[in-house]
């Protein structure tokens, strides 16, 4: 499945194959509410196509019909701030006199080999850094250890695309809720698997990726690299036992299961007859979580990103030494 950065990106490189004038549009800055966050991308077409988005269907429309026109953005990289005044946040329907400050860069041929770059490290789960030159309009691109979020100056906008840290969860119940609430705030990229179609309907935060399908192949399609952490939380054995023996085989920097002691020692004994090592089994946190007299799902919430928090650092801290090395 691709995320969003992977379809706006792609698309552009398939519209450049075909010949299409094409534009890719990228959130900035932000002030006050804003629809989508710093680093949101949309790409265009003069035939009005588009991927992605930059405020859920507020400015698109405005901004797709000046692009096509040629009013905007023909040649050079330009920026564009929509609501400046409240008449025109109303206008659009920003919210709450919310800004959005956008960057227009016009796709040339020069683009491609960049773009195609883009797209394979992101096909990858790997980290590159677009740098686009303002004064010239081209861009540049160059490997890096780990998401950082998009930076800005008079003369270059730098925004790196691929994998935030991930946080897998298996099982869309009312923990998994609490965590995916806070795990977001902490800047993680966070994807729900449940086997259970009516939990996946009712599923209540947005910004997260869900998936219906049992957790062993949406791990080895989503989340088999040092950028996951992967958490059982279903109290199901038939769930968590299927997902982590798929888990325990992959490269995440971290893997747990919610349950008391007792829970974990039965399900390492379930564990072992899976065709898993002692090795493996060593992987699992369980229970997952600091040891904080947790009780509600808030709390128990709290003691596994408290963990998390200490092992993600860790784990950064690993990857950039290997970069540094090699």
């Amino acid at each position: 499945m691709e995320n969003a950065d992977q379809l706006v990106l792609g698309k552009l490189l398939e519209w450049l194959d075909a010949g299409h004038r094409s534009w890719l549009c990228t959130v900035v800055r932000t002030w006050g509410s804003s629809p989508r966050p710093v680093g949101s991308l949309l790409s265009c077409n003069n035939l009005g196509e588009i991927a992605g988005s930059l405020s859920g269907g507020c400015v698109e429309d405005d901004l797709i019909e000046k692009l096509i026109s040629g009013d905007l953005a023909s040649e050079q990289p330009i920026s564009m701030v929509y609501g400046e005044t409240q008449e025109e946040s109303d206008r659009f329907g920003l919210p709450c006199g919310g800004q959005l400050h956008i960057s227009i860069e016009p796709i040339k041929t020069s683009h491609r080999a960049v773009l195609a770059t883009l797209v394979e490290h992101l096909d990858n789960r790997e980290c590159i850094e677009k740098t686009t030159h303002l004064d010239t309009g081209e861009i540049s691109a160059v490997s890096v250890p780990r998401f950082q979020h998009l930076t800005q100056n008079d003369s270059t906008i730098t925004q790196v695309f691929g994998p935030r840290f991930q946080l897998f969860l298996i099982g869309a119940g009312p923990v998994s809720i609490y965590v995916a609430q806070m795990a977001q705030t902490l800047d993680y990229q966070v994807l729900v698997c449940d086997p259970r179609p009516e939990l996946i309907e009712q599923w209540p935060v947005e910004g997260v990726q869900l998936v219906n399908q049992m957790p062993d192949d949406a791990i080895e399609a989503h989340a088999d690299d040092r950028f996951s952490a992967i958490i059982a939380l279903t109290h199901d054995p038939r769930i968590d036992d299927m997902g982590l023996m798929q888990a325990l085989k992959t490269d995440a920097f971290f893997i747990g299961a919610m349950g008391s002691t007792r829970t974990s020692a039965k399900r390492r004994e379930r564990l072992l007859q899976l065709d898993l090592t002692e090795a493996e089994i060593d992987k699992l946190h369980a229970p997952v979580g600091l040891s904080i007299g947790s009780k509600t799902p808030a709390e128990i919430a709290i003691s596994i990103l408290a963990q998390l928090t200490e092992l993600r650092a860790r784990a950064a801290k690993e990857l950039l030494m290997e970069q540094n090395v090699s």
